[in-house]
């Protein structure tokens, strides 16, 4: 093996093994609360020694602040395989499902937010987690302005539209996992098809009527 593909060999290893620490952390996270999640149980997960962790990840900080970096590329990738010309029933299927698919994780990332502001932490990928989201949202907003010209939806500003669908997607998750709430709500599967149909039909210019 010639000195370059070991050293390719390496990197893929290296990003390989950053990988499975973030996934771990975030099932970790998810199964234990991120507060009671030590450096040292991610490493028993993944199945290396401690020091290593911190080859890769200087805090815990900079582990959530990746880990809701990824989640956000994923919904940009998930935007780049719409079509801007889709219907609004399919960007809103996609956009909603997206959320409330896997609750635990959204709501894990919810909450982290809140603590990383606070903290102030690592300014540089706050600043990246910033950038991408606002690509995302840029994109949404072309989305739905399309609609909104085409008659589709009421005329109001996009991220009304945005931040409607953001609200029953957040409650959703939030209804989902609380132990008091799912007494009333039942199956949850059901339930998240109804809110689904709902978000779909929400903001339509013919059920709201035109603008005053």
């Amino acid at each position: 093996m010639t000195d370059l593909a070991r050293a390719t060999q390496k990197a893929r290893e290296f990003r390989q093994r950053e990988q499975a620490i973030l996934d771990c952390a975030q099932s970790l996270f998810i199964e234990h609360g991120e507060d009671k999640v030590t450096v040292e149980m991610i490493a028993d997960r993944v199945g290396i020694g401690k020091g290593t962790i911190y080859k890769h990840f200087e805090t815990k900080n900079e582990i959530y602040l990746l880990l809701m970096i990824r989640y956000e590329e994923e919904l940009a990738d998930l935007f780049r395989r719409i079509d801007m010309s889709e219907d609004k029933q399919s960007l809103v299927r996609e956009y909603f499902t997206f959320r409330v698919q896997d609750a635990d994780k959204y709501l894990l990332f919810d909450r982290l937010e809140s603590k990383l502001v606070a903290d102030k932490a690592v300014p540089a990928l706050v600043e990246k987690l910033h950038a991408i989201r606002a690509s995302n949202m840029e994109k949404l907003c072309g989305m739905v302005n399309m609609q909104i010209k085409a008659g589709k939806l009421a005329d109001v500003p996009p991220t009304w539209h945005i931040a409607a669908a953001w609200a029953l997607a957040h409650g959703a998750s939030a209804l989902t996992k609380s132990g008091f709430y799912t007494q009333f709500v039942g199956d949850p599967e059901p339930f998240l098809d109804f809110l689904l149909n709902v978000a779909v039909r929400m903001g339509n210019k013919r059920v709201l009527g035109p603008a005053k």
